[in-house]
């Protein structure tokens, strides 16, 4: 017997130590108007409670009101997951017996249950956002119990009792629309405006304890602080783990370099600080401050984000969440796409200098093969031209385009995109004949041409040399004797001529050479003195003569030679100025 009361004393002393402290836990088993033999957990008034709800557990909170108190409200924020709380007041018919057998074996509330009464539920709510009852006191009622409980999992909350008429001053006050409104939406930025609280607009302006913070994410709206700041968690504990994954499979050698640097970069410890702002100094609110309108910048274009406003109260440590809106960014602008013909002969110009100019052309081969040609020649002087060529979002090439031929053989894709670029200019002056080939005056100009390529099997094979040789031992007084380069494939050559005047036979001569990209489509049918076919298997022996004759004695002329083919632009050979004799 004398052990017994031993066992019993050690026990009622470790409850006395415990106190309130000590967690309440219900048995499954026990009724419901039953409470366990442990210390009860009284909710204080005037105080911030922060308690944890494991999943599927009813937690109790017991509070009493003074005897004169008219009025009481309660607050319960959730913190991330939806929460069930109810809250009720228990009313004895008798008072609880005063027995001493009771008193130091049962808590206080244990004897009101076990004494005959009734229970009212006042309130109950099922959410995850702040919700707060506010009522008179119950006239008869011995006790209040405030139930909470979350189904999903383990999560927190916070509860905050007061006693009296009004607000207890430790939230801040929402207006009655507290809705986030959109001003503005743009490619990369968005507008909001928000109604002012109450508790800034009231305070003095020299009083600053109140402040909003706007977050943003591309996720979804969240109901409170704490539920940021608990994704916030989750997502860097995620990528936590993963580097700690990959650090597992790490080389030795290269994680013991690792480990050198980190040890000596790593930084110094940090003094904690006792501000209560401590607690959200990690949510990087892109706008903070009294004022109520926000322009959110630096976002994606064509993506949806969600916005949230607090209004945050740094001397109680408290907050409240306005209701958060959503916006999608504008798309990008998209250049538009030129679709290119068959055989199409085109010619890109670009009128801004300032800054870089681009255009865009698709081009879709015929044939199962999929196969074409791209051709390019710059005529811009001193421009600088750059082609990309893509198929499905990869590219596939990209290159300078210059005076000369550039040739790109297009194969296996049903479509190609065409990005011409012009990306400045040259410290040398633009020559004044390349007005002839930029009519109006513009900056720069490519010529291009596209073709399907179906009976081809690659790039089209080029003279080894573009120069224009005449014999003096065959020149006379109406006729002169060239020779030029040709190619193993049949190809037609065309040429052309020009008589030059008396004044302009060096001006002329040097205005026809620094036009390389004018084609026989900017020449005149009367300049046209012959066209002929030619083709020789051995590119070294492709060399191909031409007598011009009707011309007249000791008058200068200017010849040019063009490669015509059916794919591709015609390749010009460069400008050869031959003088006639006067006497023969």
């Amino acid at each position: 017997m004398a052990l017994m009361s031993l066992s019993w004393c050690l026990s009622a002393a470790l409850a006395l130590l415990c106190g309130s402290s000590w967690p309440q836990v219900h048995s499954s088993l026990a009724p419901e108007n039953e409470v366990p033999l442990r210390p009860t957990t009284w909710l204080p008034e005037g105080k911030i409670t922060s308690i944890t709800l494991p999943k599927g557990r009813t937690r109790r909170l017991y509070f009493t009101l003074r005897k004169k108190a008219p009025a009481l409200s309660v607050t319960i924020s959730p913190c991330d997951l939806p929460i069930e709380w109810s809250l009720a007041a228990r009313t004895l018919k008798d008072k609880p017996l005063k027995s001493p057998q009771w008193s130091t074996k049962k808590s206080m509330p244990e004897v009101w249950w076990r004494g005959p009464g009734t229970e009212e539920k006042i309130h109950s709510f099922t959410g995850n956002v702040v919700d707060t009852y506010r009522g008179p006191s119950h006239p008869h009622a011995s006790i209040y119990i405030l139930r909470l409980r979350s189904k999903q999992q383990n999560t927190r909350a916070t509860v905050y009792l007061h006693e009296g008429l009004g607000p207890s001053g430790t939230f801040p006050l929402l207006p009655a629309d507290p809705r986030v409104h959109t001003l503005g939406v743009g490619m990369t930025s968005v507008t909001l405006s928000w109604p002012p609280s109450a508790s800034i607009t009231s305070l003095p302006h020299a009083e600053k304890s109140y402040d909003y913070c706007v977050l943003v994410n591309s996720q979804k709206n969240y109901p409170s602080l704490c539920a940021a700041r608990e994704s916030m968690r989750k997502e860097k504990d995620q990528r936590q783990e993963k580097k700690e994954r990959r650090r597992r499979v790490t080389v030795w050698p290269i994680l013991k370099e690792w480990w050198w640097q980190q040890w000596d970069t790593y930084p110094e410890p940090q003094s904690p600080t006792s501000s209560i702002t401590d607690e959200y100094a990690d949510l990087q609110c892109v706008c903070q401050g009294t004022e109520s309108v926000c322009t959110v910048s630096e976002l994606l274009p064509d993506t949806q984000y969600y916005f949230d406003v607090f209004v945050m109260d740094r001397l109680n440590g408290t907050n409240m969440a306005y209701k958060g809106t959503f916006a999608r960014t504008h798309e990008e602008a998209r250049p538009a796409i030129i679709t290119l013909r068959e055989g199409e002969l085109r010619w890109v110009t670009f009128h801004d200098r300032g800054s870089n100019s681009e255009q865009f052309f698709t081009f879709r081969p015929r044939g199962w093969q999929q196969s074409g040609l791209l051709t390019l020649q710059s005529c811009g002087g001193g421009e600088k031209v750059k082609v990309t060529v893509s198929s499905k979002g990869q590219v596939l090439t990209s290159q300078a385009v210059g005076g000369d031929l550039v040739h790109i053989w297009l194969q296996g894709s049903p479509s190609y995109l065409i990005h011409l670029e012009r990306e400045g200019t040259t410290t040398s002056q633009i020559p004044a004949a390349t007005d002839l080939a930029l009519p109006g005056g513009l900056m720069a100009s490519v010529k291009m041409q596209t073709s399907s390529a179906y009976h081809r099997r690659g790039v089209p094979s080029l003279p080894s040399t573009l120069q224009i040789k005449s014999f003096n031992r065959l020149r006379g007084c109406n006729s002169v004797t060239l020779a030029w380069m040709g190619t193993e494939e049949r190809s037609l050559y065309c040429v052309y001529r020009r008589k030059l005047g008396n004044r302009e036979p060096e001006a002329g001569g040097v205005s026809a050479l620094t036009a390389p990209c004018l084609g026989p489509e900017s020449r005149s049918d009367t300049e046209r003195v012959l066209c002929k076919y030619f083709q020789e298997l051995n590119p070294r022996r492709a060399v191909t003569t031409a007598v011009i004759g009707g011309l007249e004695p000791g008058m200068a002329y200017v010849f040019d030679v063009y490669l015509m083919r059916r794919w591709g632009i015609p390749i010009k050979y460069a400008s050869k100025m031959v003088k006639t004799r006067k006497e023969c």
